[in-house]
């Protein structure tokens, strides 16, 4: 997906089910990764969450702080480049460059309306098998219509597209959920 939207002038995308963060962080470097420094100025991540139980979803991203536990499976050599050690013991801040390409906002995806258009990617993992059929069908609708032509999704492993929503999407790779907008 990356060499594909690296050619757009901006890229945009929507992590929709975000939780406490980690997800939308961990694009944000891939895409750092891929694009260098020049071209991961030309993207921005919309992180978004319903956040009913936690009231620490906006506290935790915002500050972009882990305990060490949550962020230990990172590669040491990526873990040295975007992470700082935090004054409170055995926590660690993400990069401010990383920071700011996220932006995180409430959004309860039932109500079928996008937070904007213009998205080349929109990724929606463990939230979508929470929903009704109908439900599911209503915002992949939705991601539809907020993707650029040619834009991806990504979902969990466990849900595949619904039947009456095939024809709007090509599968990309067999075995993961990763859908093109035709």
């Amino acid at each position: 997906m990356i060499p594909e939207l690296r050619t757009n002038r901006y890229i945009n995308v929507w992590d929709a089910g975000c939780a406490m963060g980690p997800e939308p962080y961990s694009l944000a470097i891939i895409f750092r990764e891929a694009l260098g420094y020049y071209g991961f100025r030309r993207l921005k991540i919309y992180a978004t969450d319903l956040d009913e139980e936690s009231h620490r979803f906006g506290e935790t991203i915002a500050e972009g702080v882990y305990p060490e536990e949550a962020i230990k499976r990172i590669p040491p050599d990526i873990f040295r480049r975007y992470f700082l050690p935090d004054e409170r013991p055995g926590c660690f801040r993400i990069s401010e460059e990383i920071m700011r390409s996220v932006c995180f906002q409430k959004h309860d995806l039932r109500t079928f309306e996008p937070i904007r258009d213009g998205f080349g990617l929109i990724v929606c993992k463990n939230v979508l098998l929470h929903l009704s059929e109908s439900e599911r069908i209503g915002v992949i609708r939705m991601f539809h219509r907020s993707l650029v032509p040619g834009g991806f999704f990504a979902t969990e492993q466990t849900q595949g597209m619904p039947g009456q929503l095939a024809h709007l999407f090509s599968h990309v790779i067999p075995n993961v959920q990763l859908f093109r907008k035709n």
